[in-house]
């Protein structure tokens, strides 16, 4: 590791540590239901942050790494867009209060930075120690993308979760979603709650997700930093983001299209790596046009999907 990426590391680990100490040591002691203003204040802040830390990167690392950070950021933000469908899903099955799902998106999002740290250090090194892994990856993404396109719409049950029905095997469960709490003692004895079950919920969701999130982002790069900043930056937005989409997110029919777009283009694009090499500009290109375009269509068109199927301005938050 450099001079350069040391000090970045250095500055990156304390930039999230003192917002996420500020966030829930400060902000949100007490539980609460998130309203509108709230979401789209912190949806603004983490976004701001994520965007800028680009400028940083240009500074530091040139501007090619610039360009891969913000392309990552962007494939990583627009890949979660589903994920936060799938949270939707998650706490109206379990019937989770409003004022403890931002406790739940918090310790699952910390969860999942950890763990995507362990997945991206396993891929950049298949990368780099077997070259030819890259066309896995590459074919992997094409065929997530081809099957993304003919599968349409489908419906998620929670309950069905094989890791969260081995939980409630094993480990006793007691109390209820509104004590607020993951533990709880009963009769002397120590029980996990319902909360903890959603927690297990989100944390595997955002497992599944980064199967095809993280191969998408080493497409752009297989910079560890370039690859793990823009993943951590674009989860971290993943709460606030989550109460400010919540009765709007069927709006965005024509999103998963153009996922569907940019899995098959950066799947194409690790696979002719070797052969032709696309400028990351140029790829960052393709995404904005794509992704923007998409949301833009959706917008026009209007959309009606939600947890429940019913339209979006019936989801109560």
């Amino acid at each position: 590791m450099d001079f350069s990426h040391g000090l970045l590391w250095a500055g990156f680990a304390v930039l999230i540590v003192g917002v996420m100490a500020l966030d829930l040591g400060v902000l949100n002691r007490n539980p609460h239901e998130t309203r509108l203003k709230e979401a789209l204040t912190w949806s603004g802040v983490w976004i701001s942050l994520g965007l800028l830390f680009s400028v940083f990167v240009y500074f530091f690392l040139g501007f090619e790494s610039a360009v891969q950070y913000v392309t990552g950021y962007l494939v990583e933000e627009s890949l979660s867009v589903d994920n936060l469908f799938v949270f939707l899903l998650i706490f109206t099955y379990f019937g989770v209060p409003a004022r403890f799902q931002h406790k739940i998106l918090f310790w699952g999002i910390i969860g999942a930075v950890v763990l995507r740290a362990l997945f991206i250090v396993a891929g950049v090194t298949l990368i780099q120690k077997f070259h030819w892994v890259i066309y896995v990856f590459g074919a992997f993404l094409v065929f997530t993308g081809l099957k993304l396109a003919r599968q349409g719409e489908q419906k998620v049950d929670p309950g069905s979760n094989p890791l969260l029905k081995l939980f409630r095997k094993l480990v006793p469960v007691g109390g209820s979603v509104e004590s607020g709490t993951f533990l709880v003692r009963e009769n002397g004895r120590l029980k996990a709650t319902p909360l903890m079950a959603v927690l297990i919920a989100v944390e595997t969701t955002d497992l599944v997700f980064a199967v095809d999130s993280i191969p998408a982002v080493l497409a752009v790069s297989t910079d560890p930093f370039i690859v793990y900043t823009s993943n951590v930056f674009a989860i971290l937005g993943l709460r606030s983001l989550y109460f400010a989409l919540a009765g709007i997110m069927g709006m965005f029919t024509y999103l998963r299209h153009g996922l569907v777009v940019v899995l098959t283009f950066v799947g194409v694009k690790m696979l002719l790596s070797d052969i032709f090499h696309i400028p990351a500009l140029a790829a960052l290109g393709v995404i904005v046009v794509v992704l923007g375009g998409s949301v833009v269509l959706s917008v026009l068109k209007g959309g009606k999907r939600t947890a429940d199927g019913a339209p979006p301005d019936s989801v109560k938050q």
